[in-house]
């Protein structure tokens, strides 16, 4: 089945910021596209829109004028819905309210051809449940673009229950005609990339709710060492912050209140203080004109060590070692495995987060884990009351003899970047195993959708397959509330790996 022809008309219902994207794109493809609105002079208002962000493309030399004259020319408003008779394919991007648009498709379904393709660009709402007001469901499917549309590549191919095959692969390769990367996928709660992403959130979160570090703390450690593009109060503060927990309570309540979705208790109050972010001046964050953003913690300088010993196969964390060597700091290597750590002159051991806390030890300081350990430009420690504060000293000193910002945070379990990276890569194993989508449009689906910088299937292959359930296995058993639990999935791909290996 091939991608609709360019020659065949487009309508998009719902003229706010996705619907006006959205035309935008199908008009910059090449098709005539109709624009209607329930609300009378919307439309035409929506067009004129579409018309100015075409002329600064123009002026920004991205667009011919005599592109920009014929995409205008294709470009019609139409105040009634039967306007949009002969048209090949209408999205809806409407009110998220299930009622709303279930009445809508109703009444197109009886004015669209039988070849017609229906397709909502719901976020948060079944598309199943959409569709199932309908008489003919199975060319009924969604096409999920993200915001800004004409931007961002990816589109989220999205099954409902009666979705034919052939109504899938033809809007499959009709987003890939007009220059997206679309990705396919079951109907689940948030679909691939708003189920996978809600731990970047929810950790974030709940390292704040335990006095572990604060805000400003936290968004630097995942964007300066997780190599993240935004950390996740200010991405959330950018969204809305009642957008956010929006889709956030709505995959929890489509998931019948599953605990690894659990909104976040801090969020819901700055939502009903009315802090939503940029958009009112304030969320986690003060965008007021005069304001000052407040800054990470950074450790003071220290001494670094003279040496350091490795016990055991430092995983993740072995490409420290020839950053350890390049600063001066002498390496010594254990012959028998004990462990995967640091040994300190003073003593103490420096241990890459695993899920436990550096109160169960005697003298422990954990680091976060990082994308790159060359790259990143600041590491997160960890330490109880207990660790000494030689230990302590020395750690922070090891890691800014390498060139890092150093950010002491609260003895968190799992700490920032670790725990998150690790409940990604294992709800996306789940996804797969669960017939959400595949490994490859995961990935890819995460690194377009979210802007991640490894999709949690490449994580999962660079940390180890095991990596992450042993994580979330010591964090399920300090927090046994089911939040940390590993998936069956998790489960069999580490067991499967370590059975090959010839271990128990």
């Amino acid at each position: 089945m091939t991608a609709i022809d360019l020659s065949s008309p487009v309508a998009v219902v719902g003229t706010g910021t996705m619907g006006q994207g959205i035309a935008q794109v199908a008009l910059s493809a090449g098709h005539p596209v109709l624009l209607h609105d329930a609300v009378p002079g919307r439309a035409r208002e929506a067009a004129e829109a579409i018309g100015a962000r075409l002329d600064r493309l123009v002026a920004k030399g991205r667009l011919g004028a005599d592109e920009r004259d014929a995409a205008r020319a294709r470009l019609t408003p139409v105040e009634h819905l039967t306007g949009l008779a002969d048209c090949a394919l209408v999205v809806e991007a409407v009110l998220e309210r299930l009622d709303v648009k279930q009445e809508l498709f109703r009444e197109l379904e009886g004015i669209v051809s039988e070849d017609c393709l229906l397709a909502t660009n719901t976020s948060s709402l079944s598309v199943t449940a959409v569709g199932g007001a309908l008489a003919s469901p199975d060319r009924f499917l969604g096409l999920h673009f993200f915001n800004p549309a004409p931007l961002l590549p990816l589109v989220e191919v999205v099954s409902g229950y009666a979705t034919d095959v052939t109504s899938v692969t033809r809007a499959y390769e009709t987003a890939r005609a007009w220059g997206k990367t679309p990705v396919a996928c079951a109907d689940t709660p948030g679909f691939i990339v708003n189920r996978i992403a809600r731990p970047f959130y929810a950790e974030a979160f709940a390292v704040l709710e335990a006095q572990g570090a604060d805000p400003a703390t936290i968004d630097a450690v995942l964007r300066e060492s997780g190599g993240f593009r935004m950390g996740a109060f200010e991405l959330t503060d950018l969204i809305g912050q009642d957008v956010n927990e929006s889709v956030t309570h709505s995959v929890w309540s489509s998931f019948f209140q599953d605990v690894r979705f659990t909104p976040s208790l801090a969020q819901r109050r700055l939502v009903e203080s009315g802090r939503l972010g940029r958009k009112s001046g304030q969320g986690w964050f003060d965008y007021a004109e005069d304001a000052e953003r407040p800054e990470p913690h950074t450790a003071e300088k220290e001494k670094p060590p003279a040496h350091v010993t490795v016990e055991g196969d430092l995983g993740p964390a072995a490409g420290l070692l020839p950053l350890i060597r390049e600063a001066g700091i002498a390496v010594h290597e254990e012959g028998e495995d004990q462990g995967s750590r640091l040994a300190l002159p003073s003593g103490g051991q420096l241990v890459l987060a695993d899920g436990q806390t550096a109160v169960e030890f005697r003298d422990v300081v954990y680091f976060d884990l990082a994308l790159d350990y060359r790259a990143a430009t600041r590491i997160a420690l960890s330490a109880s009351q207990d660790t000494s504060p030689r230990t302590l000293a020395e750690a922070i000193g090891l890691f800014q003899a390498l060139g890092k910002d150093v950010s002491v945070i609260g003895d968190v379990p799992g700490m920032i970047v670790a725990r998150a990276v690790a409940r990604i890569v294992d709800l996306a194993h789940d996804a797969v195993a669960k017939g959400v989508a595949t490994e490859e449009d995961i990935d890819t689906a995460m690194r377009l959708g979210v802007n991640y910088p490894l999709g949690p299937f490449e994580w999962s292959r660079r940390l180890g397959r095991s990596w992450a359930y042993e994580l979330l296995d010591d964090l399920h058993l300090r927090d046994p509330s089911g939040r940390y639990a590993p998936s069956l999935a998790l489960y069999r791909h580490a067991y499967a790996t370590d059975k090959r290996e010839g271990t128990s």
